[in-house]
């Protein structure tokens, strides 16, 4: 009978293996939980409230600027294509809120027409106001 002989001279190897596995796994959890939030695409100068309220998060984000552009999705949009684009965004993402961020310079009328807009694409979306807070 042979004896095998453990020699002294060879190291213990640690296996990483399974611990990259579970840090691959991890990496692919994250990513696909992450929300992503699209944002209008530029920055408006918004009014400040003194009793704002805080609103529930959104995904969809219009901004409205003081000489009447309306931007969407980091473009701008003509006003009558704001519920085809809604639909489309909501349709990446599903969400019951918009936020309307509108220039404290922006025409009362075309912030009314955006809101119709909204409602026209459908009626249960909740608008939400985004205003700078005191």
């Amino acid at each position: 009978m042979a004896r095998k002989r453990i020699r002294e001279d060879d190291e213990a190897a640690i296996d990483i293996t399974p611990m990259m596995d579970i840090v691959f796994i991890m990496l692919i959890f994250f990513i696909v939980t992450t929300s992503f939030v699209k944002e209008a695409g530029i920055d408006v100068n918004k009014p400040e409230a003194a009793q704002a309220v805080k609103k529930p998060s959104a995904t969809i984000f219009i901004a409205v600027r003081a000489n009447g552009e309306i931007w969407m999705d980091k473009r701008t949009v003509d006003i009558e294509r704001v519920s085809a684009n809604i639909e489309r965004l909501r349709a990446e993402s599903p969400t019951d809120t918009i936020i309307v961020q509108a220039d404290k310079e922006a025409k009362h009328g075309i912030v009314m027409e955006v809101m119709d807009q909204i409602k026209a694409a459908d009626p249960a979306l909740v608008i939400s106001i985004a205003g700078e807070t005191k």
